[in-house]
C-alpha cells in the first residue's frame, strides 16, 4: 500500500533526524577527548586569560569594528550617492573605488595602507597614527566599499513615487536626497548592514598584518599570543566562544528585522 505524501514526508524527516543523531553519537563516543580535553579545553590556562581577553581583546575587537562600521558607512553612502549621481567624473570615481576595494583581499588592502602609504607619501607612519591606526584605515577602505553597494540598492529600491511626491511639494533635489529618499533606503537596507557588522567584527582579526601592541591586540590576536606563550589552544577555543557570543545574537536580530520587514511590505 502506497503511503501518502504527508507520511512520506514525515518518514523522511524521522530519518534524517536520526541519522544526525547517530553521526553525533559516534562523534561523541569515538573521540579520545583524554587527549583532546588537556590541549583544547584546559581550564587552569583559560582562568589565566582573564579579565585581560575581555577587558584589552574583547574591548578592542568591538571598538575597532564600531570605528570601521561607523566611518564606512559615512563613506560608503557619498561613495552610493557618487555612484547614483547624473554626473559622468563621479560615477566613475565611485565605481573605480568600490571595484577596486571589493576587489582585493582585505588583507592587501590592509597592508597596503600601513606599510606602503608611509612610503609613497614620505611621511613616517608613526605620524600617520601608527600601524594600528592604518591598518583601521585600511578595514575602513574596505567596509566602505561593500557598504556603498548596499545603500545604493536600498536607495534605487525606494518607489520612484516617493521622489515625484516630494518634488511636487516644491523640495529640492538635494532635499528630497537626503531627506526623504535616504531614510527610506536605509530603512530597508537594516538587516544587511547588521551583517556587514558581523563581517567588520570578524575581519579585525586582519589587523595583526600591521603589528600590535598588547593595549591594541584585538581576539584572535590576543588568543594566538598566549596559544603560543602555552603551548596550548585553549586561548583559542575560547576566543571563539567570545566570538560566537557576540555575532549570534547579532546575526538573529538581523534575521527578525528580514522577517519583520517582510512582513510589513
Amino acid at each position: 500500500m502506497a503511503l501518502r505524501r504527508t507520511t512520506k514526508s514525515k518518514l523522511y524527516r524521522y530519518i534524517i533526524y536520526a541519522v544526525l543523531i547517530a553521526i553525533v553519537i559516534w562523534a561523541i563516543v569515538g573521540t579520545d577527548w583524554a587527549k583532546i580535553g588537556p590541549l583544547f579545553f584546559n581550564p587552569e590556562i583559560a582562568i589565566k586569560m582573564f579579565p585581560g581577553i575581555i577587558t584589552t581583546a574583547l574591548v578592542n575587537t568591538l571598538w575597532f569594528t564600531a570605528v570601521a562600521f561607523i566611518a564606512g558607512l559615512l563613506l560608503g553612502v557619498v561613495l552610493a550617492l557618487l555612484k547614483l549621481s547624473s554626473i559622468g567624473p563621479f560615477r566613475w570615481i565611485a565605481t573605480a573605488w568600490i571595484e577596486l576595494f571589493r576587489g582585493l583581499p582585505a588583507i592587501l588592502t590592509i597592508f597596503a595602507v600601513a606599510f606602503i602609504l608611509p612610503i609613497a607619501s614620505g611621511i613616517p607612519g608613526k605620524d600617520l597614527g601608527g600601524p594600528v591606526v592604518l591598518g583601521l584605515v585600511g578595514l575602513i577602505l574596505v567596509a566602505s566599499a561593500y557598504m556603498a553597494e548596499t545603500i545604493r540598492a536600498g536607495i534605487q529600491a525606494v518607489p520612484k513615487g516617493q521622489t515625484e511626491a516630494a518634488r511636487s511639494l516644491g523640495m529640492s533635489p538635494m532635499k528630497t536626497t537626503f531627506w526623504i529618499i535616504v531614510p527610506q533606503g536605509f530603512r530597508i537596507i537594516i538587516p544587511p548592514l547588521t551583517n556587514e557588522f558581523v563581517l567588520l567584527l570578524k575581519d579585525t582579526s586582519l589587523l595583526f598584518i600591521a603589528g600590535t601592541f598588547i593595549w591594541s591586540k584585538e581576539l584572535t590576536n590576543f588568543a594566538r599570543d598566549a596559544s603560543t606563550q602555552n603551548s596550548n589552544a585553549t586561548p583559542l577555543i575560547l576566543a571563539a566562544v567570545l566570538y560566537l557570543i557576540v555575532t549570534i545574537p547579532l546575526t538573529r536580530f538581523s534575521a527578525y528585522l528580514e522577517r519583520r520587514m517582510s512582513r510589513q511590505r
